[in-house]
Parts: structure tokens; C-alpha cells; sequence
């Protein structure tokens, strides 16, 4: 109840809900509709799995962008209005310009898409976290219960998106277009309280690293230890989820209309439990410590994968689906405060998007194209087991590499509650 008299809070949380509402109600079906021959494009794994992997590319250069000049720009929100620009122009860009250029010339749709897509809203959604996360230190709320409205917010339109696809996709992209009408308008006039008056939100706010410091970041091997780290999990979970899951989803069904309904509400059970995580975590965090909390998602993240390789009832693969909510907000919100905690607040932007967003994104390049062909190849659930091996050793990898919250403190430490307790 604090916090929703906090200004700041409130236009953060605002942000969130309106770019995962019009990110969400398109995204959400994505795959479907680059796979299905009824109501999409009808593309195989393989060129879905190149297209993805164009799309990371795009991801990663704008990402690096995004991530230097957001830590030179501080509280401003010129890079957000960008962005929120872009979003509102999604209608009329998936229906006039990417899909006839899908269909016509592919490789001229994907990478025109990818400058798109990656803009404003797959590079995006790491700027605004970005953003958010530094505003939760400058003017004193949590992080983790601003972010959760954007579950929300992608929960929302996930319960209609499914039903609007079967009617017909184009609505999904022309209702993105009107959210991201409404959060531009909120970044253009929602405007900031001032900087509170202490030190520490003072040097949150005021600190502008230069590119020498930026790019010192790549000498420093912990950095490089979590990078592998989430290359071998968050990313091969991320081709897993996106590219694979969908389908293999619908396709359990009786028809695959019935499916896409069915994945559309599921989906916006899973996120709005996904919100409350987000509003959880924290707490659990501040019991268990960063690493625990890191790990516990990656726990999570393998048995979800493992289940789906496993079973192929829909009613129990509805309920490995769930296991999505939990291990969202165990694994984003810990790997934000273990690079606050161990490396230089003043960039925490371009560690966020260097660490965790492109980590997983040159993965996303690697991999999708192939994973996309082992899966022509061998089929969905055979693929499923290979990449739940690999998440397991990223797992074993991470707990001896990763530093533990008393190791290399160059942030803001982190003090667990029974800490303060005995303190």
C-alpha cells in the first residue's frame, strides 16, 4: 500500500503493464502463426529456427545500443519513447509490410523484421527493465512488484489472444498497435518526481559511466562465468519455450483450433501466477539470498523442460506449463541484483543487457537454427531431453562458478533478513 503512493512506482508499473499487453497479445502466438497452414504462414522448423535466429541477431546489436546509451542517459526516457513508437506502429507493420514480404522474399521480411521487432520490443523489454530497475533504487520501491504488472498486463491479453487468432491474427497485431499508442503516452507525459533529496539516489542518478568503463566490463571473468552460465540455460530455454513449446502444445488437442484456445487461457493462468511470483520472489530472495534464489530457478526451469520430454497428456502437460510462472521471477529478478550486488551499479544496464538479454541472445543466434533441424529431425520430445541435459550441467556449472552474496562485493551489498535481524 506504500508503494502505490509512490509516483514513480506507479508510472513504472504503468510502463510494464502497457508494453507486455501490446508485446503479449501478438507475441504470445507468434510461433503459431509462422508454423500454421490454416491461420499463419505455414513455415517448418527449420525456417522458423532461422528466423529466430535473424531476429536474435537484430536483438543483440540494438540490445548493446540500448543497454550503453540508456547508462549515459540515467533516469531519461528518450530510448523508452523510441520504442513505445515502434509499438504503436505494430499493426500496420505485420499486416502491410511483414507478412507479404514473409511470403514474397524471406530473407528481406526476416531482416527488416528483426530491426523491427528487436527495436521495439525484444531488445525493449530488457531497456525498460533496465529502466524500471534503476528508478526502484532512485525513488525507493521494489523492482520485482513493479515488474509483476507487466505479467499482469501480458496475462491480460493472453486470455483473449487465443481466441482472436482463431478469428483472425491480424487483430492481435492491430490491438499491439493500441497499447503501444497508450504507453507512449505515458512516457511522453508521466512525468518523474523530483530526485529525492539523499545521497545514494543523488549518485544512482547522477552516475554517467563513460565507454572506456563500459567496455572494461569484458575483461572481468566473473562477468564472462554468468555469461556462460546463461547461455547454457536461459538460452536454451528460450528456443524451448518460444519456438518448440507452442506447437507441441496444440498439437495435443483434437484440432488444432481447439489448442490455440486452450494455450491462450492457459497462458494467461500461467503469467498472472507468473505477476504474483514477481511480487514473491523478493521476499524469498531476501530469506535465501541471491544465488539460492538463481539457482532454485534454474531447478524449476529443468524440470519443466524434463516433463514435457516425458509426458504427453495435455491435462499434465497443462500443469508442467505452470512451472513457467515460478521460474520467470526466480530467474530475472536474482540475476538484476547479482550484477547490482557483485559488479557496478552505475552499469547496471549494460550488464543486464551484456550478462543476461545478449548472453542469451548470441545463443538464440546459434541455436535456433539448429535445434529448429534436430527437431525435424528426431521430433519434439527427443529434442526436449537433449536440452534438459544441457540445462542440468548449467545447473552443476553454476553452483561452483557463480559468486556467493559475501564474494566480490563491488555493488550494493545485499543483506539477507535474518542478517538484519542479528545486526
Amino acid at each position: 500500500m506504500k508503494a502505490l503512493k509512490n509516483p514513480s512506482y506507479l508510472q513504472s508499473s504503468v510502463t510494464f503493464l502497457l508494453f507486455f499487453m501490446s508485446w503479449g497479445i501478438w507475441w504470445s502466438f507468434f510461433q503459431i502463426w509462422l508454423t500454421n497452414e490454416e491461420n499463419g504462414l505455414g513455415f517448418s522448423g527449420a525456417q522458423v529456427g532461422t528466423l529466430y535466429s535473424i531476429n536474435s541477431v537484430g536483438t543483440l546489436v540494438i540490445m548493446l545500443f540500448y543497454g550503453t546509451f540508456q547508462d549515459r542517459l540515467g533516469l531519461k526516457r528518450n530510448l523508452a519513447v523510441l520504442a513505445s513508437v515502434i509499438m504503436a506502429l505494430t499493426g500496420p507493420f505485420m499486416v502491410w509490410i511483414y507478412q507479404p514480404l514473409l511470403e514474397t522474399n524471406f530473407i528481406l521480411g526476416a531482416l527488416l523484421g528483426a530491426v523491427v521487432l528487436s527495436a521495439g520490443f525484444l531488445s525493449a523489454a530488457g531497456l525498460m527493465e533496465a529502466i524500471g530497475e534503476r528508478y526502484s533504487r532512485v525513488y525507493n520501491f521494489e523492482y520485482g512488484q513493479a515488474r509483476m504488472w507487466g505479467s499482469f498486463g501480458y496475462a491480460i491479453v493472453a486470455l483473449i489472444a487465443g481466441f482472436l487468432f482463431t478469428m483472425n491474427p491480424h487483430y492481435n497485431f492491430w490491438l499491439g498497435s493500441l497499447f503501444g499508442l497508450l504507453c507512449l503516452l505515458v512516457q511522453l507525459f508521466w512525468k518523474n518526481p523530483p530526485i529525492p533529496a539523499d545521497t545514494v539516489a543523488t549518485n544512482i542518478a547522477q552516475s554517467t559511466p563513460g565507454i572506456r568503463e563500459m567496455f572494461s566490463l569484458l575483461k572481468i571473468k566473473s562477468l564472462w562465468a554468468i555469461i556462460v552460465f546463461v547461455f547454457f540455460s536461459w538460452t536454451f530455454y528460450t528456443v524451448f519455450d518460444q519456438q518448440m513449446f507452442p506447437e507441441f502444445y496444440t498439437n495435443l488437442f483434437a484440432t488444432q483450433e481447439q489448442g490455440q484456445q486452450v494455450y491462450g487461457v492457459l497462458n494467461s493462468v500461467q503469467v498472472f501466477v507468473e505477476a504474483l511470483m514477481m511480487g514473491v520472489v523478493p521476499i524469498i530472495m531476501r530469506k535465501v539470498g541471491v544465488k539460492t534464489t538463481l539457482m532454485m530457478g534454474i531447478a524449476v526451469m529443468f524440470i519443466r523442460i524434463l516433463g514435457c520430454a516425458i509426458f504427453t497428456d495435455p491435462v499434465v502437460i497443462s500443469f508442467v506449463k505452470m512451472l513457467h510462472a515460478p521460474e520467470v521471477a526466480l530467474c530475472i529478478l536474482p540475476v538484476f541484483r547479482y550484477f547490482t550486488l557483485h559488479f557496478n551499479p552505475a552499469l547496471s544496464a549494460t550488464l543486464y543487457m551484456v550478462g543476461f538479454q545478449i548472453a542469451s541472445q548470441i545463443g538464440n543466434v546459434v541455436l535456433s537454427p539448429v535445434l529448429g533441424s534436430v527437431r525435424d529431425s528426431i521430433g519434439y520430445q527427443p529434442t526436449f531431453f537433449l536440452i534438459a541435459g544441457v540445462v542440468l550441467v548449467s545447473f552443476i556449472y553454476g553452483l561452483f562458478v557463480l559468486k556467493k552474496d559475501d564474494q566480490q562485493v563491488d555493488g550494493d551489498p545485499f543483506i539477507r533478513e535474518n542478517q538484519k535481524v542479528a545486526a
